[in-house]
């Protein structure tokens, strides 16, 4: 499926409630920023408060629906802490319509062979455990949506795993079957519906980290794939389950879905 021509409406996601993880910066506060922008309810989750009220005051500044706040460190994330915040956003909202799971963590690029066993549990726990364990808590809150939309973001390292990118590489293979999993598992019994995107090579502040030379240009902006985003989060992606939508910098302008 080519989405070059997808055009989401202003109100593509009126009324519907988004949490979005890694929401203070790169593509987890772009698309935090987009679904606000076409009318969704926005719950900011990340480490840094100063990051996430940035993010705040940006998307009241627009316009958008007020948005919520939620600083959790995902390093050290129990699952009490994830069945507290679902409790708090049953309080507030009632029910989620949406969650992307975007937050992660790289760790630089290591020989397996000398791979510090501390930053493989702690990147494990960031890109691996943290989603599983916030999926799980929040799953009775997505059920009570009439159409949810879980959204997993993986890599390039799905399609061409290489040396060297250790627990990050191994997190996001792992990433996408768990979304696999939920989505034949949820597939017949529930409104909710879950898929994965690939960002590919998108100019963030993780792919600087690896290619600090790459120049402004040579990648696209995170900016150019929002609406493969938001395609995802809105009723118009409803029939999609257990797939990837694929943003590899050949396919930015018109990504897939596999």
């Amino acid at each position: 499926m080519l989405l070059q021509d997808y055009q989401p409406r202003p109100d593509a996601l009126a009324e519907r409630v988004i949490l979005v993880t890694g929401a203070g910066a790169g593509l987890g506060r772009t698309a935090a920023l987009a679904f606000a922008q076409h009318g969704a309810t926005v719950i900011l989750l990340g480490r840094t408060t100063s990051k996430l009220e940035k993010v705040y005051d940006e998307i009241e500044a627009a316009g958008g629906p007020q948005a919520a706040i939620y600083p959790m460190n995902l390093e050290g994330a129990s699952i009490k802490d994830f069945e507290d915040l679902a409790e708090r956003l049953e309080e507030t909202f009632g029910r989620l319509d949406g969650v992307l799971h975007n937050a992660v963590l790289l760790g630089g690029l290591t020989p397996l062979e000398i791979y510090d066993i501390e930053r493989w549990y702690k990147i494990l726990q960031v890109n691996l455990n943290a989603p599983f364990m916030l999926t799980q808590a929040c799953l009775p809150l997505l059920k009570k949506s009439g159409d949810a939309s879980l959204v997993f973001t993986i890599s390039n390292q799905v399609k061409q795993p290489k040396a060297y990118w250790g627990a990050y590489g191994v997190s996001k293979w792992a990433l996408q079957g768990l979304m696999h999993t939920w989505a034949e598992e949820l597939e017949n019994n529930t409104n909710v519906r879950v898929n994965s995107i690939n960002p590919g090579q998108a100019l963030t502040g993780l792919r600087r980290q690896v290619y600090p030379g790459q120049a402004a240009g040579d990648a696209p902006e995170p900016e150019a794939l929002m609406h493969a985003y938001v395609y995802l989060m809105s009723l118009d992606s409803r029939e999609m389950n257990g797939q990837t939508i694929d943003c590899s910098p050949d396919e930015s302008v018109s990504p897939t879905a596999s």
